[in-house]
């Protein structure tokens, strides 16, 4: 039995023995869902469930393929069941159809239950499918701030968390740097990939389907913010990995970084209000930038593209860029980071700061492997199976902070070969400078900039 097969059949043998009974209506769940809705729309059951298996196989060490496979089949079974149980009385007040939140996650679980039992009593244990390893370092910090309203999602298996069946391995990575409130945030990194996984044109057209689920997620949430009264926004920046194939969405000003060789590679422009079409755009449409303290859209945003801010739209737009790039095999890694990374760390900085890392050992450590799924919190980051490199994105926090962010910050580093590797072709750090004039040497002259 191959190591993979192994893997998941212990997994499955200790969750059987774990939940041996159902839960029961009045039973907790035994983990802290992240979503915050009492009510949810059947369209928001998707990201909410998905969300709720992924975090408990991931808090209980499931490989990553056969959790994206888990929590997909619980969902479709889900599905098939009747929801009628969940919706309120027919006599209270509702904007169109929703369903009981917390109910129906212990539902969702004794579905996901139902089906480890059942591949649990397959010889050998189930297959997820194809799979390659991406070595995947997240961290994130409040750093300052009052409150931590970013959110990153890490999901190296999407491919099965789909039923996708087409051999093509696919990834997905996303920030989401929320303002006014974390709603926004936590809401993108909760259905943005679903709306991305559920596109009809995703096989065809994938990097159109990425930029057109970043306006789907906006309409979603225009929803709930009405009904809940939520005036918080978001930027967001996602990478779709599919196959030999790099695709990038974005709103707003958190970046992503492509790094080929030891050199940085730029695939995007990020949206600031300053930019010149973008206050263009937004003078045509009668609004105005102006400065205070930064430029702000109407004086109020200082973002001019973000998911939310429902005041201020159009002004602020929901209306994504894309772009895309064939990988040649021969790149190092994909960084994403929010602009409290990109305000203290020039582009330019990131390939020395991540050799660095890896020569002082920056892993394992908190934040490798298959990450933690959709929605991870502050500081959140895989811990079982860290890996090479695992600490990478801890030490670049650290390296934004001490450069004088004090904003929320995150990083997520998506490595496209081995860390390993990487650290045995990097050239040697340069020498200390000399002393001068009888001067003893300066310790920390090899780390100034």
């Amino acid at each position: 039995m191959c190591a993979e097969a192994v893997g998941a059949r212990r997994f499955l043998d200790a969750f059987v023995k774990e939940f041996p009974e159902p839960l029961g209506p009045d039973d907790p769940l035994p983990v802290t869902p992240t979503g915050t809705g009492a009510r949810v729309s059947l369209e928001e059951l998707h990201g909410e469930s998905l969300e709720l298996g992924l975090q408990l196989l991931h808090a209980r060490n499931a490989p990553a393929p056969l959790s994206s496979a888990l929590s997909h089949a619980a969902l479709l079974e889900l599905l098939k069941s009747d929801l009628t149980p969940y919706q309120p009385a027919p006599d209270q007040e509702q904007d169109g159809l929703l369903l009981f939140s917390v109910r129906l996650q212990r539902c969702f679980f004794n579905k996901l239950r139902e089906v480890v039992f059942a591949w649990a009593q397959r010889s050998p244990a189930p297959s997820p499918g194809p799979s390659r390893p991406l070595w995947t370092s997240a961290h994130a910090i409040r750093n300052t701030r009052r409150k931590m309203e970013d959110r990153h999602v890490t999901l190296s298996e999407f491919s099965p968390l789909f039923g996708l069946q087409d051999g093509v391995h696919r990834g997905y990575f996303a920030v989401f740097d929320g303002h006014g409130g974390v709603d926004a945030a936590a809401y993108a990194a909760t259905h943005l990939h679903v709306a991305l996984g559920n596109h009809d044109d995703l096989k065809r057209d994938p990097g159109g389907a990425l930029k057109r689920a970043f306006k789907h997620t906006d309409d979603m949430f225009r929803q709930k913010a009405q009904r809940e009264r939520l005036r918080s926004g978001s930027t967001g920046v996602a990478v779709l990995l599919d196959g030999d194939w790099l695709h990038v969405g974005w709103l707003g000003d958190s970046q992503v970084l492509l790094v080929r060789q030891g050199e940085p590679v730029s695939l995007m422009e990020p949206h600031k209000p300053e930019r010149e079409d973008e206050k263009r755009r937004i003078e045509d449409l009668g609004g105005c930038i102006a400065f205070m303290g930064c430029w702000r859209v109407n004086g109020t945003y200082a973002v001019s593209r973000a998911i939310g801010d429902f005041d201020q739209k159009p002004y602020v737009s929901s209306d994504a860029d894309c772009a895309s790039v064939r990988l040649c095999g021969d790149e190092d890694l994909v960084l994403l980071a929010c602009d409290g990374f990109f305000d203290a760390v020039r582009p330019g900085e990131v390939p020395g700061l991540v050799q660095e890392a890896l020569r002082e050992g920056a892993g394992p450590g908190p934040g490798a492997g298959p990450g933690p799924g959709p929605g991870a919190g502050p500081g959140a980051g895989p811990g079982p199976g860290a890996g090479p490199g695992a600490g990478v994105a801890q030490y670049l926090v650290g390296r934004a902070r001490s450069a004088g962010s004090s904003d929320n910050i995150t990083v997520v580093t998506v490595f496209l070969r081995d860390p390993a590797l990487l650290l045995q072709e990097a050239p040697p750090p340069p020498p200390p400078c000399p002393a001068q004039d009888g001067a003893p040497p300066d310790p920390t002259a090899a780390e100034q900039h």
